[in-house]
């Protein structure tokens, strides 16, 4: 049973035991039925067939097509390389307009290719890529639009698209988050010219490492399998410049597996989420992301931490957390424009991003999925409450160097 936290005293960082006995994460491993993922293994074995296209990979293509709705899904390696492969595909060049505040894999895959991410600024309520901020930044080198649907929340995908329909750029989208998700009561998974999905370990779903490639457009989908395959369209020939980017039977296995749990995730997901909202719901100046309307697989609890209500900066929120292992994230920040190396080789104004600056160094993303309990979400709440409760006298102590800070993650 949870020890019950009096004062600051009880906290870890000012002595104290952490609450947790073990580590918290925000994004553990959804593990599912191992029975039929070992079942999945013995076959592909007794086949000898673990890559190249091999029937685990085929079918895990078409339960993903059915879940987001699709007609062609694409199974990649990780969705970095499926970024890079969608981009390709695409055939694009010269600049792509991207949010910073997202993932660094999103600019960095733009990079890779040997093109130019333009950072452009969110929407403050949604955190996701603002259409009106893409306009301004569209050149005579623009080639594409890259948005990311945040937290499983989509994109304002009719604006993006009236606008790249205006400029005639190619629309695609990182929905790593998304996976399950609707937007304007449809799947995410079919807007623009490709969506690329994360199955990471971390993710709600996932594969262990690997990523899907959804589009409904069928010349986009014959080149994605030819590019993640050396290019190869026969048996001895080659279409295009490809890499090696296919997914292992081994990972489409436990893709399915996981796939097959996927109801009773959300179902636990969203009873934590809703745990939160009611444990913490009375605590000034905290701001849930919100779910609302569409379908979601509520992968995130996301917290915004205003500072002036609370009195209390989210990096002491976060350090009073992790000092309880309670592995608390701060995504994404600082916002990739002013990560290396895109601050020195393009570097912007302060205050060009202002509101991605302002939400990154507010955002907090707590402990979910299926291996923490609701007392473990009792317990991160009851931590948050007294450090939000004992504000000045925390920050107070904190300031007087009583004590050290948890190490960044």
């Amino acid at each position: 049973m949870l020890k019950r936290l009096k004062g600051l005293d009880d906290l870890a960082l000012f002595g104290a035991a952490p609450r947790f006995d073990r580590p918290l994460h925000v994004g553990s491993p959804n593990v599912g039925n191992l029975q039929r993922f070992t079942e999945r293994l013995e076959a592909a074995f007794e086949r000898n067939v673990l890559t190249n296209d091999g029937p685990l990979v085929q079918e895990l293509e078409k339960r993903m097509a059915t879940v987001l709705e699709v007609k062609h899904c694409v199974a990649v390696c990780n969705a970095t390389v499926g970024l890079e492969i969608a981009m390709r595909a695409l055939r694009l060049s010269g600049e792509v307009i991207v949010p910073s505040f997202t993932f660094v894999a999103a600019p960095h895959a733009v990079q890779w290719l040997g093109l130019t991410p333009v950072f452009a600024e969110i929407d403050e309520k949604t955190h996701t890529l603002d259409p009106a901020a893409v306009e301004p930044l569209i050149t005579s080198r623009t080639s594409a639009i890259l948005g990311v649907h945040l937290w499983g929340r989509g994109c304002d995908v009719e604006r993006l698209r009236a606008v790249a329909s205006r400029f005639n750029l190619h629309l695609l989208f990182d929905a790593s988050h998304a996976l399950a998700c609707s937007c304007g009561g449809k799947m995410i998974g079919g807007f623009g010219d490709a969506e690329v999905f994360s199955l990471h370990a971390t993710k709600f779903i996932h594969s262990f490492e690997g990523g899907v490639i959804a589009t409904n457009d069928s010349a986009v989908a014959e080149r994605l399998h030819h590019l993640r395959n050396f290019g190869f369209s026969d048996f001895d020939e080659t279409a295009d410049v490809g890499t090696n980017g296919k997914m292992s039977e081994v990972s489409a296995a436990m893709g399915i597996t996981s796939l097959e749990s996927m109801t009773e995730i959300i179902r636990i997901n969203k009873r934590h989420y809703e745990l939160y909202r009611r444990e913490l719901g009375s605590v000034q100046g905290l701001r849930f992301v919100e779910y609302q309307g569409e379908q979601f697989n509520y992968q995130h609890v996301v917290i915004e931490v205003d500072s002036e209500v609370c009195g209390l900066q989210r990096d002491m929120l976060r350090d009073t957390l992790w000092a309880e292992n309670v592995l608390a994230r701060r995504y994404f920040y600082p916002g990739c424009h002013r990560m290396e190396p895109y601050r020195t080789i393009r570097p912007l104004p302060t205050g060009t991003l202002p509101v991605t600056e302002r939400v990154s160094e507010r955002v907090l993303s707590l402990p979910t999925g299926t291996r923490i309990s609701a007392s473990d979400v009792k317990g991160v709440s009851e931590i948050i409450g007294l450090a939000v409760r004992e504000a000045p006298t925390l920050v107070k102590r904190l300031q007087r160097n009583e004590v050290g800070v948890a190490h960044d993650e």
